[in-house]
């Protein structure tokens, strides 16, 4: 019969191995779940890591450029489909629905050099919004995984979600630029892209019903969510 002795060294490679792979877990626990950041106004949103991108987990909800200056909230109608300057609401001019889908913004806001992200944040450009989509499949089922995979504020049951990026979009609605009525709440996902195609700006749609990511482009005086993205 041949026995092993168990020496100092080969002792050692099971402990090894252990450590080795309980600092793998902890690093992809940090990559899920890098931390919080927080807007001039105090918000305090989640962050999460989606390939080699860091993104917010909430909609925005600042009421201030970066340098303090205030965004205005435009509550009229008429006003708000005429403002060509930064400007925010809450769906159905509701303040109990920021807490949960956050602000509408329309792209003036978005685009004003002052900045409606935190520092070292950024809105995404539309090539930022492709390169996330990519990493989870492709337009065609990027939206399974990107969507939150609690259902309890979209419209009736939602099987298609998966909830698998963390992303947890959830589907604030919109407001619209030409009569400024309040659509889809419930129902859609809407953010906006700093990205210009002519007279209009690139936008990503996500339906409560359906897996896919829809690319549109739309009007500026649109009121969309906003998601940010790690410098």
């Amino acid at each position: 019969m041949i026995k092993h002795r168990l020496t100092a060294s080969n002792r050692l490679v099971p402990i090894a191995l252990g450590l080795s792979l309980i600092a793998l877990i902890m690093v992809g626990c940090r990559n899920n779940n890098p931390g919080t950041v927080k807007d001039i106004d105090g918000n305090v949103y989640h962050t999460v890591t989606i390939g080699s991108q860091v993104w917010m987990v909430e909609n925005l909800k600042v009421t201030r450029y970066r340098n303090g200056d205030p965004i205005p909230d435009v509550t009229g109608r008429v006003q708000w489909s005429n403002i060509k300057a930064g400007a925010y609401c809450n769906y159905n001019n509701n303040d109990s629905n920021a807490a949960i889908y956050g602000h509408l913004y329309n792209w003036y806001a978005v685009n004003d050099t002052r900045g409606i992200a935190p520092q070292g944040w950024h809105v995404p450009d539309d090539k930022e919004l492709k390169t996330l989509i990519r990493y989870l499949g492709g337009d065609s089922i990027a939206g399974g995984k990107l969507k939150k995979s609690v259902t309890a504020h979209e419209e009736g049951p939602n099987a298609l979600t998966t909830g698998h990026s963390g992303f947890a979009a959830i589907p604030g609605g919109y407001r619209n630029g030409y009569d400024g009525l309040f659509h889809l709440l419930g129902q859609n996902f809407f953010c906006w892209s700093t990205t210009e195609i002519d007279t209009s700006v690139w936008i990503r749609m996500i339906s409560f019903d359906g897996v896919g990511v829809y690319r549109n482009y739309t009007d500026k005086a649109n009121g969309f969510s906003v998601r940010c993205i790690k410098d």
